[in-house]
């Protein structure tokens, strides 16, 4: 298949389940069966190349050093293809065995879907769904990883498009993660981690990164945590077929329980890309008052708003030589008064290396604009006691009711951020102190506007005569259409 014709494919199986479902709930069927169908498929492929290098040797080709998962007997996709009835609970059986057998790499993997609910998915939708995927061989020579990671980044991309105000829950603008990645510029052997990865397309586009650019991208450690269930099952997926394995993806709450500990401490990180939820009330306030971490640096957030929990949870994860983090927020983070304490503190902390504003339309279903926060506990010499503020706002491509960076806004907003010099069409450089003396604002519109003063400033008689003569031209011009019209 054509990378075209993969995406018809993967696709077609959203057919099956209109009408019956709503679309944001598409995912935790379609991703669970997708890949239940390429473990079983790449297995079997296993299974054929032990059995030739054995000279038909089937308890050789059975043994576990030949297969990246373990899939018992009964529980194949074949299997459950043969089921007509209560196919729900087959596919559940099987998923749930299949997760049992492989503890350290798949549990949990297939999520929590109500594959038994008949009055959501009937046995004749399942069968549906199931056929439609058994009409390809999902296997690795068919469609290697690189493909199919491809195809399942079409899928999420669907989904979201689907799904509208649910998408920012696991979905990042792709072409504002490929602009995160290159200012971050991870390296071989660095650890990266996102503490809310959605469907993992941060991380995932780390390695893609290296790989792309001819370096060695298994060296790279990945972290990251999820509260949702059936998406961090998502991200999981998403690494596994894209052919990377070396990552620890887990689910849970990261400012109530963050999972990666080492020495009673947070763990740290090279590098943190970041898409946090925005101004959340349902959070612990209290317990981060005293948190037993001490992520509460520069002081504890309100309970309606818990933007800077998160800015203060990724900045005591970074490594303190080098740790280097970037997030993407609403414009809010950089200028409101009931977070200017905090906001002082992180600038008097010197960690503050550049903001980026970006145009608006870059979230589902929401036209506010967004902006980037870089930190890094390392700055160069000539870059201390200084911060970058890019206004990027134009340099955005509307397309109906979502906008996204083309390269050429990529490759000129990453300039900017590696030359850091003044450009009076872009960007500016600014001291601490003058940020500091203006209330700690990070507010980009104080340092850099996007207004063209240069703009001849007309008087108002000047263009009161424009009106009147355009009102002239316009008159002659109707009369000759209705006369144009009454022949």
């Amino acid at each position: 298949m054509t990378q075209q014709q993969l995406e018809k494919y993967l696709w077609g199986a959203a057919v099956y389940l209109r009408g019956n479902i709503d679309a944001g709930d598409y995912k935790q069927f379609i991703f669970p069966l997708l890949f239940f169908k390429r473990i079983c498929d790449v297995y079997d492929e296993e299974f054929e190349t032990a059995l030739a290098e054995s000279d038909g040797d089937l308890e050789y080709a059975s043994f576990e050093e030949n297969h990246r998962f373990q899939i018992p007997d009964g529980v194949h996709w074949d299997n459950v293809r043969e089921t007509t009835v209560n196919v729900g609970m087959a596919l559940q059986e099987a998923m749930r065995v299949i997760e049992k057998v492989n503890p350290e790499t798949l549990y949990g993997i297939f999520g929590d879907a109500s594959w038994t609910n008949k009055e959501r998915l009937s046995d004749a939708t399942l069968i549906n769904l199931m056929e439609h995927y058994s009409q390809q061989k999902l296997n690795m020579k068919a469609v290697p990883d690189d493909q199919l990671g491809n195809g399942y980044e079409f899928l999420i991309k669907q989904f979201a498009d689907d799904s509208g105000h649910t998408a920012a829950e696991f979905y990042t603008n792709r072409t504002v993660v490929r602009l995160m990645t290159l200012i971050m510029n991870p390296q071989p052997g660095e650890s990266v981690y996102d503490p809310t990865c959605g469907s993992g397309g941060l991380l995932l586009n780390c390695a893609l990164q290296l790989k792309q650019e001819g370096k060695e991208y298994r060296t790279l450690k990945l972290y990251g945590q999820e509260i949702n269930l059936i998406t961090s099952a998502i991200a999981r997926m998403n690494m596994f077929l894209h052919g990377i394995e070396e990552f620890s993806i887990v689910r849970g709450d990261t400012l109530a329980q963050p999972a990666f500990i080492q020495h009673d401490e947070l763990k740290q990180f090279n590098v943190i890309l970041a898409n946090p939820p925005y101004s959340i009330k349902a959070w612990d306030r209290k317990s981060f008052e005293a948190d037993p971490y001490g992520r509460n640096i520069w002081g504890t957030p309100s309970q309606g708003c818990a933007d800077y929990a998160f800015q203060q949870h990724i900045q005591k994860s970074l490594d303190e030589k080098n740790g280097r983090s970037i997030s993407l927020w609403p414009h809010g983070i950089l200028f409101r008064d009931a977070e200017a304490d905090m906001r002082r503190k992180m600038i008097e902390s010197d960690v503050v290396e550049c903001v980026i504003g970006l145009g608006p339309n870059l979230f589902y279903n929401s036209p506010m604009e967004a902006c980037l926060l870089i930190t890094n506990n390392h700055k160069a010499a000539d870059r201390k006691g200084k911060i970058l503020i890019i206004n990027a706002v134009k340099e955005v491509k509307q397309d109906k009711n979502i906008a996204y960076l083309e390269e050429q806004h990529i490759q000129k907003i990453h300039k900017a951020f590696k030359t850091f010099e003044d450009d009076s069409t872009l960007c500016c450089v600014v001291e601490l102190q003058q940020v500091l003396n203006n209330n700690a604002s990070l507010n980009i519109a104080n340092y850099m506007s996007n207004v063209n003063t240069s703009v001849e400033v007309k008087s108002l008689n000047s263009n009161f005569e424009e009106w009147h003569k355009s009102s002239r031209e316009l008159s002659v011009s109707m009369m000759e259409l209705f006369a144009a019209l009454g022949k």
